[in-house]
Formats: C-alpha cells, structure tokens, sequence
C-alpha cells in the first residue's frame, strides 16, 4: 500500500478583528479541502484567526478572550481532516503566536513561534513571548514539522524540527509585499530546504490590511531548494500538493507552476488589491477622486476603476483659473472610457472669496504658495463634503516623490482617506500608467507626454521647483529606502547642491507625513510604518550646516 499525505494550502483574506467572521470562512475551507480535495491537512496563515497585523488589539483582554471563545468553538466543529490555524494562544501570562493543530474536534498540538520580527513593519516582541521548542505531527506517511513566517528565514528552528524528525516542514505566514519581495522568500525558504535537506510547504495570506498587502503566492520547496508548485498571486486559493512516501523519504507528486507576473504588473495587482479591500473592509460605498488631467490623478482612477468597478467611482473636476482647457480635455475623455461618472465644480468662486476675505490681512503681500495652497484646500473641501454626504471614501492621488519633498498641499490635495499611490515613485506612475494602456488604453496619452504640472499658477511645472524625477527619484531611493547619507549619495553621481536639497526637503516635512492618509506599501521602504522619523529633529540640519564644502 502506498502511503501519501495531501496538503491544502489554505490563501485566503482575513479581515482583522472579525473572529467569527474569520472561523466561518476557516470552516468553509476546511470542508471544501477534506470533502472536494480529499485533502489530509490543510494549512491556513500566521493569525489567521484573527487577521494580520491585529496589534494592539492584542492588549486588549477582551479580545484575547473572545478569540479564546472562537477558536474553541472552531475546534469542536472540525472533523475529518487535520487543520492548522494561526492564532494568539495566552498561557500562564505570556501571549504566544501559535499554530493549533485540530483534528476531529480537538486540539492535538500547537507550535509557538520561536523568531519574533521586530524590523520594518514588524513589531512583534511588543506583544508575543517566543516559543523554544519544536511541534511534530505522526502521519501515517511521516513526521511533518511546523513552523510559522521569521521562522523560516532564520537558522534554528527548521534545524530543531529536523533533529526532533520531521521529514517536512510547514510553515504559516503573513508576508506583506513589496518589490522583488518573491525572489528574498524563495532565497529563505529554498536556503532552508537545502541546508537540513527537507521539503518546506510555505502558505501565505493574501488581501490588504490599511498599508499592508499580502500577495499570495503559497509554495513548496524540496530538499533541493526548488520549487513544487506555487499558488496564484493576489488572490484567494485553495491548491493541494500531494506527497509520496518512498524510500528517500517524502516525495512530492509533479504540480504544474503557473509563470511568473512582470513586476510592473505585480506593482499595479498589489495597488488594486490594497485600494479594494481597504474600501470595502471600511464599508464605504465607492470612491471619489479629484481629477485633474494629470498622469497622478489618471493612474489613482484607473486602479480605482478596476478596484471598486467605475461605476462605484465618483470624479470630481474642480478648475481654476490656471488649468489648461487639455486638463479638463483629457480628465473627461478617460472617465468616459472607464465609464466612471464625472462632474465639473469650479473653484474660482471659492477662491476669489478666500482672498476677498484675507485681503486685509495679506496687506498686499506679494503672491507666493499661500494663494496655491488655497486653490488645493477649496478643492479638499469639496472632495470631502461629497465622501460625507455619499458615503463614498476621498482617494488621493499623491506619489511618493510629492511626499517625499512635501509637494502636497496638507489639507488640500492631502486632505482624503486613502492615499493610493503613496508609496508608487514618479517614474514608476509613468511605468504603471503605460503597462495599464497595454492592457487597454483608459488614460489618454497626452496625459503621459506632457509635462507634470500642479496648476495652481501660470505656466508651472514641476521642475521649476524641483529636480527632474528621474534624479529626483534615484536620491530619494538612496536616502529613503537605502538609508544612505550626504556623501554616500553625492558619491554616487549627484550633485551637491541637488542631493542638500532634496535631503533638506525629505526632512523638513515629515510633518506633513505624519498627518498623510494611509496607502498601498509597495516599496521596503514606505511612509508609514516602516520609516519612523521624529518630526522635531535638528540632525539633518546639523549635518548640512556642517557641510565643509558650504
């Protein structure tokens, strides 16, 4: 008699916070995997129970007793098949993030996490006690091992497993995307694989929670650290791969491995994903945009379009006396095509009557940003009186590059609930909104070849006020993202002058930063959670002063 295991593989979006919510959908995929797969086990994400991140919800003794409730419940309705579910386990005063092993209506086991990431977006030793042991599971095949997410990307705990048997492990995860972020996960995983020469099933979570995306993308590993199979990206998924008990140990049957998506096209699924369930997890109605006619504006629509469905999106023209006649040319011509409905408000009205009313008090002061700043604020205004009155969420529509220098108007073009591409680089909205018209072209291409402009003055364009975007860009990777100083990035090609600049600019409006809607986290390194700068901070101005060349 030939002995095998099957595994589901259970990718599925959790809403954070809502327990029964979530162990009704965990049901569901456990019948699904044992009664339409003929599954053995079936393998959810780290926390699933509870979503991922729920943070300091964990503080909350209610709400570790209600997820207690839940999952005792959970338990006894689970029969037929094995199930492991990530969820907070509290023991003798310490919080664990565990892996529960049910089978027929009991719980027959729990790994507690052993490496507890407080890096980037991770702050788990906030909350968690670190487990110190491994977990194994006697199938009639063999002995599998389990793991859950830091576990698998450092030496130890696969090692521990290994020694205590298992002949597979099984890892749980809630691994948020970012760029190249599949390539760092197959390094980990496949490094494991091969240093204590065991297969490695690997499920991740996928939907969006406020800034985080989870992509998906569920694989196994043999010992040889090459793939088996992989699930979809993006997506929920239930797939099942099966294993063979042999000589050589536990063999996987041939899966098939679907192609790889561009990385633009990944970028632009991870927007989609994140805008969708931020929306509609906050239970808004639809969306509205200001839209300008420029390319920011077009890329937030598209996705928004493709999110939520044009007809749930609501965009709002507001011209002033400064937008081009092409502005409002292109801004109607891509709304049509999405089929999205659109209205003209002008500002002019409103502005005029802010300035009447200063008049006195600007005591003809000469025109400066002041009177820019007005024009971006009238239009915050409308934008938000519509979100209250329809229900519907204001999505802004400013990239990273804007952010990053504090070219963003707090209060006026800020002013919203979600902040699409916040963390999407100027010259990669260029990339996004080209591959989107391969697709099929919904953003008119005059909006992509003419300059970049705010239109809050006569002939403005970005670089009047700052560099070209594709430097802009490049420094802003390096002191961003790369953590690197004043001379390493002049070191690196860029003028002086330039790089003072932008480093001057970057961190004189964390301010404005820390006030910024939420958005998509595309990159390692977002505005948000992942870079925490104080507002009040002499550093980067010391270190300019001190400038020797200055």
């Amino acid at each position: 008699m030939t002995l095998s295991i099957k595994i589901a593989l259970a990718q599925h979006d959790s809403l954070v916070g809502y327990l029964q919510g979530n162990a009704d959908k965990i049901l569901l995929w456990v019948n699904k995997a044992r009664d339409e797969l003929a599954a053995d086990i079936i393998l959810f994400p780290e926390l699933n129970l509870t979503g991922y991140p729920p943070e300091d919800l964990l503080l909350r003794h209610g709400f570790i007793t209600d997820t207690r409730v839940v999952l005792d419940s959970l338990i006894e309705k689970i029969h037929g098949i094995t199930a492991i579910v990530g969820c907070p386990i509290l023991e003798n005063s310490c919080l664990y993030n565990s892996a529960v092993i049910i089978k027929d209506g009991v719980s027959i086991g729990r790994y507690d996490k052993q490496n507890l990431p407080n890096h980037s977006v991770f702050d788990e030793k906030r909350y968690f006690s670190a487990g110190d042991r491994p977990c194994i599971i006697e199938t009639g095949a063999g002995k599998i091992g389990i793991s859950i997410c830091e576990d698998i990307w450092q030496d130890g705990p696969v090692t521990q497993a290994v020694q205590a048997g298992a002949e597979l492990i099984l890892n749980l995860n809630a691994s948020p995307y970012h760029l190249d972020k599949k390539t760092e996960r197959f390094d980990a995983v496949s490094g494991q694989a091969r240093e204590n020469n065991i297969p490695v099933v690997y499920v991740n979570m996928v939907g969006g929670q406020d800034e985080l995306v989870f992509d998906g993308g569920s694989f196994a590993i043999d010992e040889k650290g090459e793939y088996l199979m992989q699930a979809p990206v993006f997506v929920e998924d239930l797939s099942v791969i099966e294993f063979i008990r042999s000589d050589k140990g536990l063999t996987a049957m041939p899966s098939v491995l679907p192609p790889d998506l561009p990385v633009i096209e990944s970028v632009y699924q991870a927007l989609v994903l994140g805008t969708r369930d931020y929306v509609q997890k906050n239970g808004f109605k639809g969306a509205v945009i200001g839209l300008s006619g420029g390319i920011d504006s077009a890329l937030t629509l598209a996705i928004a379009g493709d999110a939520l469905g044009a007809e749930n999106v609501e965009s709002v023209l507001m011209p002033s006396r400064y937008t081009q006649a092409m502005s409002i040319e292109d801004a109607i011509e891509q709304a049509e095509i999405m089929g999205a409905h659109h209205q003209i408000i002008q500002i002019e009205p409103m502005f005029e009557a802010f300035l009447n009313s200063l008049e006195s008090t600007f005591d003809s002061a000469p025109v400066d940003t002041t009177e820019e700043n007005i024009q971006a604020r009238c239009r915050g205004i409308i934008l938000m009186a519509i979100s209250n009155k329809q229900g519907r969420i204001v999505l802004t529509t400013g990239n990273k590059s804007e952010m990053a220098v504090g070219y963003a108007t707090l209060y006026g073009d800020m002013a919203g609930g979600y902040a699409v591409i916040k963390d999407v680089p100027k010259m990669l909205v260029y990339a996004l909104a080209n591959w989107r018209n391969e697709q099929g072209q919904i953003i008119p291409q005059r909006v992509i070849d003419r300059p970049p402009s705010a239109e809050l003055a006569d002939d403005q364009i970005d670089e009047d006020s700052l560099p070209p975007y594709d430097i802009l860009d490049a420094i802003l990777e390096l002191y961003v993202e790369n953590q690197c100083g004043l001379e390493e990035i002049i070191n690196n090609g860029f003028d002086r002058e330039t790089v003072r600049k932008v480093l001057r600019l970057v961190d004189l409006n964390e301010y404005k930063r820390k006030q910024a809607a939420p958005g998509v986290r595309i990159t390692k390194k977002a505005f948000g959670r992942d870079r925490r700068y104080p507002i009040t901070s002499a550093y980067m101005r010391h270190v300019l002063a001190n400038d020797p060349t200055k």
